[in-house]
């Protein structure tokens, strides 16, 4: 082994070694019971961020573990498609490169260079992943536009169409108008702003259908533009200003349409005004309104954000209809909506139907992708019907087949379930899995595979032309196939049979309704077992909590505060830290802001720490909470720890170079700081093993750490030390014995969360140790040995160890030098406490720097003495002979100072009569108690001043 702990040098090496030996391969012939882990796929848009090395971090650290349990192990890696992000990013490089956008392509022709881009982009995430040390199937990399993932896609679509859970049908939805797209509504971003509310009067009919100028209702709002799509005006039934208008009917100003008054709860009658205009083609809870009182619905807008030239106007049910007239006045027609707003209200003021303007808050829907507002647009989308499909999900996490952890996010998913809506699963995008459906000239609807299959099951003639929907698939609906598709579903493939269900999926709460759910949904519909009952996709969910800076804020380009997990194995000066965080700013303005921060926080750039101390960070950080805050501080404690046992370890292979071990002479004759090595080191990795099997890495890493640098190298290295250099050729012999095994133990322990420096190490045990086996990765775990089991020994060295921390102190509080010999007096010691220490007596002398240990002393010079009792045992070190008398003169005078500042406080308390009568009994007591005390030490404090005093004058 190298001197010095330099991860740069050994973790490339160590991964080509692991992934070319193929040591991450599950083996399919195996009758090893099965552990499988689904990575969540990460897109391709970009590198991997703190959440996914986070993440992916636990997923290792669980499919090592289990690897080394015994379990043939599969962990399934791939990335996502991401059809959203991955389209504007093209687009945006077009338009850079070539200045040109997507129409000046073809559909084949656009996604030929979304391929072309996928190739040199998906190389820098899976790089990543090999850094961060993931033991993944690289041979069974997948990726959700791969030809078997879409014949999956198809096969899924097709069988949910048929069996009447897919439908199309005219509804509003959240639209993009720059990516001219329908968007989820859990990917909206909701933003409190400033905005205004305009007031609009609506002229009243009267019964004979003619205007009255004095009578109007007055409707507030923040989107005047959308009045050309109004239907109705809604007043509260209960409201006695405005219910004596239900019925009758208002003019539209500007356009003069003539609308109904109807009466409906959803009209507040303590806010705005309290009347509502109904807009169902432009508003959700409009569009709720006018369903329920069957109200056509006029679409006003294209498809990007401008003015129609004429109305669309649908019926209720969303077929189109001539109940309105489509006309929109020339003057606003083609205008985007900012614009549309100004005109409408230049006119309605021009027709005095402008009553006030107020300012407010709005809270504005954002596509953060696109930085748009988003609008509720009426237009035909492919759903899911989910309502079936979420109560079988939700039995099984009620049932415990699936169970999360921590359970507190199961009321989270039941929220969500219990009140889902079907799910919008087109996008109007070229990138993706492209809806397998085809439609005649009569729009007739036919579902299949392709064309060709088509028209042979529907026996569709040649002449008549079918053309394939546009539209493609939500990313999130192939990701729901993902547990299954991976393993070769709709085929009964052998590693489908093998490993599904899989154990765990790791992941964050903010994609539980995004995908988690989802996937519960889609895997219970499609995969069943031999009996027919649908199968989970995993057994048990772990959420993490969501990395966060050191400040608490959310990690994010647009703050710059986004570390690059890369950025820390291999190290990054400051100017090329700040030139990554301000390059490509949505605002500039923030530029300077996110330099200075930089500066302040990382003035030397981040130094490397390695991959181990990275992992080892996260792991510690990996608690139940939902917000973690990032702690450099941390890393580089880690950074040290690794340090720490590599130079343990160095110390070990140096002092059992040519040590022939013996694994039969553990249990023989053992010495008894090698009998409580073996008893600590047991305890742990009980300890450790429930920590890892209860997910909380937390804990396992604290474990680990305080064996490795608490116990193993601060103490018991320390008393190898003195058996090697003063022990009998059998102490040595059996220490060294126990100390391979102990470190071997403890590397293949530490293995799952630091994979690189336990494998460089226990090769070089290997070659050592001439063992047979390649690799750390494939050796046995610890387990758990009830014949190492006694609590007696560890109670012994724990009191041992006080004794011994004691001393330690004495000679640091009376600036003893640390290897005077010191004389020690032992009183009340247990039978079984005595035997180890005559036991050891010779041992004990040195590890501790003792001249002399007498038991059952009846030493009466106690006042020249420092006792202590330990665990109920009187420890006595005399200091007469060992102090500097001048130097201990001082510090008792000290010591009397505080004692009588002390006495004079607890007098006081006592002889207050407030104290006495109100203070309970037993506070009462124990300043009585307290009293009494303090004067026997104030009395022994005089007693030793007094001899040191007489022995300076004696000596002058």
């Amino acid at each position: 082994m190298e001197k010095i702990y330099n991860p740069q040098d050994i973790e490339k090496k160590i991964y080509d070694f692991w992934e070319t030996n193929g040591f991450f391969k599950p083996n399919n012939n195996s009758s090893k019971p099965a552990f499988c882990i689904m990575m969540p796929p990460p897109n391709i848009t970009g590198s991997l961020h703190m959440g996914h090395a986070f993440q992916q971090t636990i997923m290792d650290i669980l499919i090592r573990y289990n690897r080394m349990k015994g379990y043939n192990t599969l962990w399934q890696v791939g990335t996502d498609h991401a059809g959203i992000a991955t389209q504007i990013l093209v687009e945006n490089q077009i338009y850079l490169e070539e200045n040109k956008t997507k129409k000046n392509f073809t559909r084949d022709e656009f996604i030929k260079k979304i391929w072309n881009w996928k190739k040199k982009s998906n190389s820098v995430v899976t790089e990543q992943m090999r850094r961060l040390g993931n033991s993944v199937d690289w041979d069974r990399e997948k990726f959700t536009l791969d030809p078997d993932i879409s014949i999956a896609v198809k096969k899924a679509f097709i069988v949910l169409y048929k069996n009447n859970f897919i439908y199309r049908k005219k509804r509003l939805v959240h639209w993009d108008s720059k990516l001219e797209t329908v968007i989820s509504d859990l990917e909206v971003d909701h933003r409190l702003m400033k905005g205004k509310k305009w007031f609009i009067r609506y002229p009243i009919l009267n019964k004979y259908s003619s205007i009255n100028s004095n009578q109007y209702l007055v409707v507030a709002t923040t989107r005047p533009e959308t009045l050309l799509g109004d239907t109705a005006i809604a007043v509260n039934p209960k409201d006695k200003k405005y219910s004596c208008f239900i019925g009758q009917s208002v003019i539209v100003p500007v356009i003069n349409r003539i609308i109904p008054i109807i009466s409906d709860k959803y009209a507040d009658i303590h806010k705005g005004t309290g009347c509502v205009k109904i807009t169902p083609a432009h508003d959700f809870n409009d569009y709720r309104v006018g369903r329920s009182h069957k109200l056509p619905m006029i679409n006003i807008f294209t498809f990007s954000g401008r003015i129609k030239c004429k109305s669309e106007i649908y019926d209720y049910k969303g077929k189109e209809c001539d109940f309105y007239s489509s006309f929109i006045p020339l003057k606003f027609q083609k205008l985007d909506i900012l614009s549309a707003r100004l005109e409408i209200i230049k006119e309605i003021t021009k027709l005095k139907f402008l009553e006030k303007i107020e300012e407010c808050h709005i809270t504005m829907p954002y596509n953060d992708r696109s930085g748009v507002v988003i609008n509720p647009m009426l237009t035909d989308q492919w759903y899911l019907k989910t309502s079936e499909l979420a109560k079988t999900a939700v039995d099984a996490v009620k049932n415990g087949s699936i169970q999360f952890i921590p359970k507190k996010y199961e009321s989270m998913y039941f929220s969500w379930m219990e009140n889902i809506e079907d799910w919008c699963i087109s996008r109007q995008l070229w990138w993706g899995h492209r809806i397998p459906a085809w439609y005649d000239d009569q729009k007739n609807t036919y579902v299949g595979k392709n064309e060709k299959e088509i028209r042979e099951e529907y026996s569709i003639s040649k002449k008549i032309k079918l053309i394939q929907d546009k539209d493609v698939l939500d990313t999130w609906f192939s990701s729901g196939l993902w547990t299954f598709s991976t393993l070769g579903w709709p085929k009964k493939t052998k590693f489908l049979k093998t490993f599904h269900s899989t154990n765990v999926l790791v992941s964050g709460f903010d994609i539980i309704f995004f995908w988690i759910a989802r996937m519960i949904m889609l895997t219970m519909y499609f995969v069943k077992d031999k009996n027919g009952h649908p199968e989970v996709p995993f057994k048990h969910v772990f959420i993490t909590g969501l990395i966060r800076d050191e400040e608490g804020q959310k990690m994010s380009k647009s703050k710059g505060n986004v570390i690059d997990p890369i950025d820390m194995i291999d190290g990054i000066s400051l100017k090329d830290l700040i030139k990554k965080r301000t390059s490509s700013l949505m605002k500039p303005s923030t530029l300077n802001k996110i330099r200075k921060d930089t500066i302040k926080q990382f003035p030397m750039g981040i130094e490397a720490t390695g991959t181990d101390a990275l992992r080892f960070t996260f792991s510690s950080l990996s608690s139940n909470t939902r917000d973690i805050h990032w702690d450099m501080s941390r890393l580089k404690g880690y950074r040290n720890f690794c340090n720490k046992l590599w130079n343990a370890s160095r110390f070990v292979l140096i002092n059992t170079k040519n040590h022939i071990f013996n694994k039969y002479c553990i249990k023989e004759n053992m010495f008894f700081w090698n009998q409580w090595i073996l008893v600590e080191f047991n305890e742990t990795v009980k300890s450790y093993r429930e920590s890892l099997d209860s997910y909380r890495f937390d804990s396992a890493s604290n474990i680990l750490y305080n064996f490795i640098w608490n116990i193993f190298c601060d103490w018991y290295i320390e008393f190898v030390k003195v058996i090697i250099k003063t022990g009998t050729f059998k102490e040595v012999y059996s220490t060294k014995n126990i100390l391979l095994y102990i470190l071997e133990s403890l590397l293949k322990l530490a293995h799952p969360i630091i994979p690189f420096i336990t494998e460089t190490i226990w090769k070089n045990l290997k070659l050592n140790q001439n063992y047979k086996e390649k690799t750390i990765m494939l050796e046995l775990f610890p387990e758990y040995n009830h014949q190492f089991s006694n609590q007696n020994v560890l109670s012994n060295m724990n009191w041992i160890i006080k004794v011994i921390i004691f001393l330690r102190n004495i000679r640091i509080n009376m600036k003893i030098h640390p290897y005077t010999l010191l004389p020690l007096f032992i009183r009340n010691i247990s039978i079984e406490k005595k035997i180890i220490i005559e036991a050891n007596l010779s041992f004990f002398k040195k590890i501790a720097f003792l001249k002399s240990i007498v038991i059952e002393s009846n030493k009466d010079d106690e006042l020249l003495s420092i006792k202590k009792t330990i665990d109920d045992i009187e420890i006595i070190i005399p200091i007469l002979n060992i102090v500097d008398k001048k130097i201990e003169l001082i510090r008792l005078k000290k010591e009397i100072k505080k004692t009588e500042l002390n006495l004079i406080r607890t007098k006081n308390k006592i002889n207050n009569l407030d104290f006495l009568k109100f203070a309970p009994k037993k506070i009462v007591d124990q300043e009585k108690i307290k009293l009494i005390n303090l004067n026997q030490l104030h009395l022994k404090l005089s007693q030793q001043i007094k001899i040191f005093s007489n022995l300076l004058k004696s000596k002058l």
